[in-house]
């Protein structure tokens, strides 16, 4: 089975960018990351590719003003140019239009740093701490028009310890998000992962989620 071809979108220093490179080096993985595309030209994740071996590419976003679907057509093309046919987003900060989405359903993936379907949007580790959670961790999953609301693929969770500090409870996280997004994208890739019914399953059984 061929290889699936991969796009990584970044915006900053992209360690899980990093992270799925490093899994994709492996000849048993069944993706390849042929692209990085950065919306901010000064991304550190960009020279951290690039040190990989990977092609980058920037469109920046402040070229197009307001014009959010200018954007993505744009990045929509340098995407069609280079054969893409997953993208995954690591750490990229641009809310994507239904426009962009819709084309991209299901071969569109993101990772979020909680367990969705709580602790939506941003500021994650310190609303855990604030609320008193017990359990914290990170969801990848299917990209849908609504934030962070789309089919879980993966998932996995840490304890909440009673020292914890924004940073350390953020770096734990860090840790199982590095581990889970090459896992989630090997099962797209293999094609074991089914979306039926707004859910996934995986190898036809539901994902074990902890939400």
């Amino acid at each position: 089975m061929a290889r699936k071809r991969v796009a990584v979108l970044i915006s900053g220093r992209g360690s899980n960018m990093v992270a799925l490179i490093e899994a994709a080096k492996e000849p048993s993985f069944p993706a390849e990351i042929v692209r990085v595309v950065s919306n901010d030209p000064s991304a550190q994740g960009l020279q951290r590719a690039e040190a990989s071996g990977i092609r980058t590419a920037v469109v920046d976003h402040r070229t197009f003003g307001k014009d959010r679907e200018a954007f993505e057509r744009a990045l929509q093309g340098e995407l069609e140019a280079n054969g893409t046919e997953l993208i995954c987003l690591a750490g990229f900060m641009r809310l994507l239009t239904p426009w962009f989405v819709t084309r991209w359903t299901e071969r569109l993936i993101n990772i979020h740093p909680a367990l969705l379907p709580d602790l939506k949007g941003l500021h994650t580790h310190a609303r855990a701490l604030t609320e008193g959670r017990k359990w914290h961790g990170a969801t990848v999953h299917f990209v849908v028009p609504e934030m962070d609301a789309g089919p879980i693929i993966r998932q996995a969770r840490v304890p909440v310890l009673a020292d914890d500090t924004e940073e350390k409870l953020a770096a734990r996280v860090l840790e199982v998000e590095h581990r889970i997004y090459p896992e989630a994208l090997r099962l797209v890739s293999e094609g074991r992962v089914q979306v039926v019914g707004g859910a996934c399953l995986v190898d036809g059984k539901p994902v074990e989620t902890f939400s």
